[in-house]
This record gives structure tokens, C-alpha cells and sequence, in this order.
């Protein structure tokens, strides 16, 4: 039997989020991102084409590297403004019954024992559908914007967000027994406080002692998403993630990522396919090659390549303001986003690219890579991509929308489907439940599981 292909919608709760410069076209409706209706639609769409769910990504901060400012980034509006992804969940979760919701949230900018409550809060409204993307932020801004002078350095942060896994576990698996909640009206008993358990915790970044707010939710802890590839994110994503994010321009780049990926999984003590590893990918479809590629040029005229590297300048810490579009892209290391320098540079010797040609890149589609074509094409196309990178599933990143990801599902879904490829109906149960085929919640030898009490 085929390997089933996986798609998760990539966006996020802002006017402009991947091709920089696109809201400019006229038949673009991003803007609408603030209103209710635009997020119902979106979900009802991706149910309809049963996507895995939606992954909504999230900065804190400006991208104000490139000019030494924030200017560029409010001109071409780069990923600002921005809204709140965990309120967008509830709306869409109403209109929908099977759709999963992976949200990113940042550890740095999150205090565990509110984030705890508002992830149990989000699960018992969506009746087991969400996930938590796991960033540690990398903006200087972000880290000035609250408080302190600089962002933390790369590798301490993932020391934090270890030392934070372990207080979210206390508290989603060990504080509330099953059975504590009994709403008994004949005994007069709500809840047996004898089966509920204060999480003390005295670490070296966080301290805290008091119960779970929440009562045990369908999943308890929701379905764990990361995205990072660094050795000190692999690391980490091998121990805690579910499922994985990656950007990659090349299937080169992809195929290696994916394989130190699955190695890391493994030194955990975890099978390598314990994860579901899913890559960024943007699709451009027509009814034929000429359809799809006159749209890719009509795309590509209201492209922002100020915008484009407006946003790499953000990733890597690097200001690309003052570069010759014919420089190469040369790798150094800071504290920012060690993937997206990586990505461009050491990950594939034998591709050099120049400033030029990445803003290009970024431009339409953003870091992932970009299909072209007839829906036969496209079809093929992510296949090869699952078959000779061994990855599990895309996250789909719209050039317009919502034409981008009404396209995919109207053409290029119904072709998968009869290659045997793509689900024809969800199955039942959690979005744990539905990714893997298990249990609703996490079992050994994933460490949430040590957290659990029994009786």
C-alpha cells in the first residue's frame, strides 16, 4: 500500500505571511485576516479537502534587522501586523468537526502555568484537536519588547524550554488523576481532592507550586509539533516532538534533514517513525502546465524582494540591506535562527546562492520549495518529494489567498485521492489519534508519559 501523503495548511494570523508582496494582487484576501468569517471559511475549505489540520504560525517581535530598523517590515508588512493565533482556534473548531489546529507558541513569551491552562482549555473546546508548536522565539526585538535587553543565546533557550517540558508534563499529566473529576450530586463531590496533585517544581529558570487549573483534557497534552534542526533543536525534537517542521529549498536539504531527524529520534529511544515529519511546501496549479506557469509569472509581478529579504534578514540576523544582489550568501553562526542561514549555505555544498537569487526564492512561496504545474504534475511531484526525502506530508503555504489553497483542494486533492494516496475520510477520534492511529495520549517511551499517576 502507498505511503499516505499528510498536508497541514501553513499560515498564520496575518496580512502577509510567506510571498512577500502577493497581498497586492487583486484577487488576494488576506487582508481579511481579522475577521471571524475569513478563518471559517479557510477551515471549512481544509475540511472539505481533509486536510491533517492547520498550522498557524506566530512571531513575536518586528523583523527589524535589514536597514538596522523596522521600516521595511511595516512598508511591505512582514509578518506585521499580527494577531493572536490561540484565539483563531475556537472559531474555526466550531465550523469544523475533524480539522486539527497546530499553534505555535513561544516558551519564552508564554508563562508555563497559563500556558498550561490555555492549552487544556483549547483541547476541551475542540474536543481533542490541537497541537503546540514548541519555539523558544529568535528576535532581539521581541526580547526588548518585554523586558530585557537581548534574546537569550541559541542554545540556552533550549535549556529553558527542557527544564518547561518538564513543568508542562507535571502539570497536563501528573497534577489530576483519571477519576478525580467525579460530579457526584449524591455524595456532594465535584472533584476527590485526594486525587489531585500539587506540581512543585524548584529549577534553575522556573519555580512553581500549585495544581493544574484544568481538569484533564481528551489528549492531556496536545499533539507536540517543533520545528528545529539545529543539533541542540534535533536534540530536542528527538526527546519531545511528534511531528516536525521543515523548510528546505533543495531535496537534497530536505533528504538530509529528514534523515539526522529520524537519527535523533531513534537516540532517544523512540522507532524513527515515532514522528510525523512534515515539509513546507507552496503549490501552483493549473488545469495545465501553461495555465499554471502564466499564473507563476503573474505572481511573481507583485513580488517584494525588499519584503523577501526583510524576512531572511529576520531569520538569520543578518542584515541583507546593504548586499549586491550578485553576493554570495556566506554562513556564519549567531544567536538567531541557526536553520534559515543553514539552509542556504552548509546544508547543500554544492549549491552557492546569491542574495539575489534567495530573495527571488523567498519571494513566492517563502523558504519552502515551489511545484508548478497541471494537476498531473503536481501530484507526481509531491510524490517524488515523500518517495526520495522521506518525509510523511507537506505543510501547504498559499501565494494567494484563498485561490491557493481553494486550487489544491478542488484540483489537485481529488487526483491524490484516486492514486490511492490521500484519505478519502478522517478517521475517528483526537487528532493524536487520527496522525497516529493510537491512543489519545502520549505513551512510553515519550517522556510525558513518566509524568502520568495511576491508582
Amino acid at each position: 500500500m502507498p505511503k499516505q501523503i499528510r498536508i497541514n495548511a501553513f499560515d498564520m494570523n496575518t496580512g502577509v505571511h510567506q510571498s512577500q508582496g502577493l497581498w497586492r494582487h487583486p484577487r488576494d484576501r488576506s487582508s481579511e485576516y481579522t475577521t471571524i468569517a475569513y478563518w471559517q471559511n479557510l477551515a471549512k475549505t481544509l475540511e472539505k479537502g481533509k486536510f491533517d489540520g492547520i498550522f498557524l504560525a506566530d512571531v513575536t517581535g518586528v523583523y527589524d534587522v535589514f536597514g538596522g530598523n523596522r521600516d521595511a517590515a511595516l512598508r511591505n508588512g512582514v509578518q506585521v501586523p499580527n494577531n493572536d493565533p490561540f484565539l483563531l482556534v475556537p472559531a474555526m473548531a466550531a465550523v469544523t468537526e475533524h480539522l486539527g489546529f497546530g499553534i505555535t507558541g513561544s516558551l519564552t513569551y508564554e508563562p508555563p502555568y497559563t500556558f498550561a491552562r490555555k492549552m487544556s482549555t483549547l483541547d476541551h473546546l475542540t474536543n481533542g484537536r490541537v497541537g503546540w508548536n514548541i519555539v523558544t522565539g529568535y528576535l532581539d526585538s521581541a526580547a526588548k519588547a518585554s523586558g530585557a535587553t537581548k534574546q537569550t543565546s541559541h542554545d540556552t533557550r533550549y535549556d529553558i524550554a527542557e527544564e518547561y517540558m518538564q513543568l508542562m508534563y507535571k502539570l497536563w499529566e501528573g497534577s489530576w488523576e483519571d477519576g478525580a473529576v467525579q460530579r457526584s450530586a449524591d455524595r456532594g463531590i465535584y472533584v476527590d481532592p485526594t486525587r489531585v496533585h500539587a506540581v512543585e517544581h524548584d529549577g534553575e529558570y522556573f519555580r512553581l507550586n500549585g495544581i493544574h487549573l484544568s481538569e484533564p483534557s481528551p489528549q492531556r497534552t496536545p499533539v507536540l509539533y517543533q520545528a528545529g534542526t539545529s543539533p541542540k533543536g534535533q536534540a530536542f525534537a528527538g526527546k519531545h516532538a511528534e511531528c516536525i517542521f521543515i523548510s528546505s529549498p533543495t531535496k537534497h536539504v530536505m533528504k538530509q534533514s529528514v534523515k539526522k531527524l529520524r537519527a535523533a529520534v531513534q537516540e532517544q529511544g523512540r522507532p524513527a517513525d515515532a514522528v510525523v515529519v512534515f515539509a513546507m511546501m507552496n503549490v501552483i496549479v493549473g488545469r495545465t502546465e501553461e495555465e499554471a506557469q502564466e499564473k507563476l509569472r503573474d505572481y511573481r509581478k507583485y513580488a517584494s524582494y525588499e519584503g523577501a529579504l526583510t524576512l531572511m534578514s529576520g531569520w538569520t540576523g543578518i542584515d541583507f540591506s546593504s548586499c549586491d544582489p550578485k553576493d554570495t550568501v556566506k554562513h556564519m553562526r549567531n544567536d538567531s535562527m541557526h536553520t534559515a542561514i543553514d539552509r542556504f549555505t552548509i546544508s547543500d555544498p554544492d549549491r552557492v546562492w546569491t542574495v539575489g537569487e534567495v530573495a527571488e526564492h523567498l519571494a513566492v512561496g517563502g523558504s519552502g520549495p515551489v511545484i508548478v504545474g497541471s494537476v498531473t504534475q503536481v501530484a507526481d511531484e509531491l510524490q517524488q518529494w515523500m518517495e526520495e526525502t522521506d518525509v510523511d506530508g507537506f505543510n501547504l503555504a498559499y501565494t494567494v489567498a484563498p485561490e491557493s489553497i481553494q486550487e489544491f483542494v478542488d484540483l489537485v486533492v481529488p487526483e491524490l485521492q484516486a492514486r490511492g494516496v490521500y484519505k478519502t475520510e478522517y478517521a475517528q477520534g483526537t487528532l493524536r489519534e487520527k496522525l497516529f492511529d493510537g491512543a489519545p495520549r502520549l505513551l512510553s517511551p515519550h517522556p510525558a508519559a513518566t509524568y502520568r499517576r495511576s491508582r
